[in-house]
């Protein structure tokens, strides 16, 4: 690095260094943080599905919550190293999915409706999913 001083080596100034422990408490920190997000996406999406433009349904929150949620793993991928656990906002989102899906708060029904509305937790999982996969494999296989 450099050639400063002769017959010298070059070295790194201990300040710049983190503790090893600093950065894993960091890691998990900033991985719950992103695993909570989506938790947040999926909520979100969810109740912004049924969105209407006049009288058309306009489900614009499924492909918002696909590219939240690439962004979400592709973050995820810059903490870890293991794409197991970089896809943690991704498992975290298809849980909120269908509990929200299986589990009816306040005995309202999330999802449903006529017509297109009738397929938008499909539309939803696939738009939501494909997207942070997409970047998971292609992280492997790079």
């Amino acid at each position: 690095m450099g050639a400063g001083l002769d017959g010298v080596a070059a070295r790194q100034h201990s300040d710049l260094t983190t503790p090893a422990a600093t950065t894993d408490r960091l890691r998990v920190v900033v991985l719950t943080l992103l695993a909570l997000d989506g938790v947040v996406c999926a909520i979100a999406a969810s109740f912004f599905l049924p969105l209407r433009i006049g009288s058309i349904p306009f489900p614009v929150s499924a492909l918002i919550a696909g590219l939240v949620n690439a962004a979400l793993v592709w973050a995820a991928l810059h903490w870890t190293s293991t794409p197991r656990v970089a896809a943690l906002p991704l498992w975290t989102w298809l849980a909120t999915v269908a509990v929200m899906t299986l589990v009816r708060p306040g005995d309202d029904i999330v999802f449903g409706g006529a017509g297109v509305m009738a397929y938008a937790v499909l539309l939803l999982l696939v738009l939501g999913a494909v997207p942070p996969a997409v970047v998971l494999w292609r992280h492997a296989n790079s």
